[in-house]
């Protein structure tokens, strides 16, 4: 959250309060006027609460970066980048080797909405509080062949307070090293992958490990958020920004999970997505032999 949006947030209701004894007067005296409070009142009860609120919302500033590549899927940055933007005194950066816009992988449609990186590789800061990676297919298995992108990731890995990554992104992860004995999860259908990568497969929407923070698929990116935001700050601003983005899901159905489904659709995206898994598969399993046969 910027100072305007945090001012919007948390002064105006408080100003309101604030001001009812007076408004009340005044309506007496002119019963069709309704006086809102001034824009210098409003800006001295944000500078209040914000040393109110100080132990919540202070710290040092957190660094943030964010992979994003061609065939990504939208969602898997866009959920976690939600959350992330409404921390206070931090830094993010959109990552790819240039600044030019992705999209999806050629040849394809054009993206309706792509993504413009904001730092290349190159000026990356050397030290990162967040490494994220997205999933999203095909452009996972391109990622986890890579070698610009998988040397970029195993050095920033090595640094980074949290090592993280939502749906197939965990296997982008895996194909750079970074995985290798420690828990994981993935998008359903390929978490299991994850073993040819090193990781230990583990079901769950958030698997922590050490400071290795993996979500499960797409969706999952809002859970991972709220649960990273928790650990950078607190339980208690997480809850906050959880309430400031209203997040109280309510499926209209109860089958976010191959255990929830029922059989009919879980075998249609089994049928649908063999293909996928096989080439996550292969894909998984070339990566561990680059990774055993060391820098060539």
């Amino acid at each position: 959250m910027n100072r305007r949006y945090f001012s919007r947030l948390l002064s105006w209701p408080s100003v309101v309060l604030g001001y009812s004894a007076m408004q009340t007067s005044q309506a007496s005296a002119t019963p069709a006027a309704v006086q809102a409070p001034s824009k210098q009142a409003a800006d001295e009860h944000h500078l209040a609460t914000m040393d109110r609120y100080a132990p919540l919302i202070g710290g040092p500033k957190i660094t943030i970066g964010m992979l994003v590549y061609p065939g990504m899927f939208l969602q898997d940055l866009v959920g976690p980048l939600t959350v992330f933007e409404a921390l206070m005194n931090k830094e993010i950066h959109l990552l790819w080797k240039d600044l030019e816009p992705v999209g999806n992988e050629s040849p394809g449609p054009a993206a309706l909405i792509p993504v413009k990186p904001t730092t290349t590789f190159a000026q990356c800061p050397e030290q990162l509080d967040v490494l994220f990676v997205p999933g999203g297919v095909p452009g996972t298995f391109t990622m986890m062949e890579d070698p610009e992108v998988l040397a970029f990731l195993k050095a920033k890995g090595q640094t980074a307070r949290y090592v993280t990554s939502v749906c197939t992104g965990s296997l982008i992860l895996g194909a750079a090293g970074l995985l290798k004995g420690y828990k994981a999860t993935s998008y359903w259908d390929t978490r299991d992958v994850l073993k040819e990568l090193g990781a230990i497969p583990t079901r769950g929407r958030i698997v922590v490990d050490r400071n290795r923070i993996t979500g499960g698929g797409v969706t999952a990116g809002i859970d991972f958020g709220l649960k990273l935001v928790a650990l950078l700050k607190s339980r208690v601003y997480a809850e906050a920004v959880q309430l400031y983005l209203e997040y109280d899901p309510q499926p209209p159905f109860n089958a976010g999970s191959p255990e929830k489904a029922q059989p009919l659709a879980r075998q249609f995206l089994k049928d649908m997505f063999a293909g996928m898994r096989a080439n996550a598969l292969a894909t998984a399993k070339r990566a561990m032999q680059r990774l055993l046969s060391g820098p060539t």
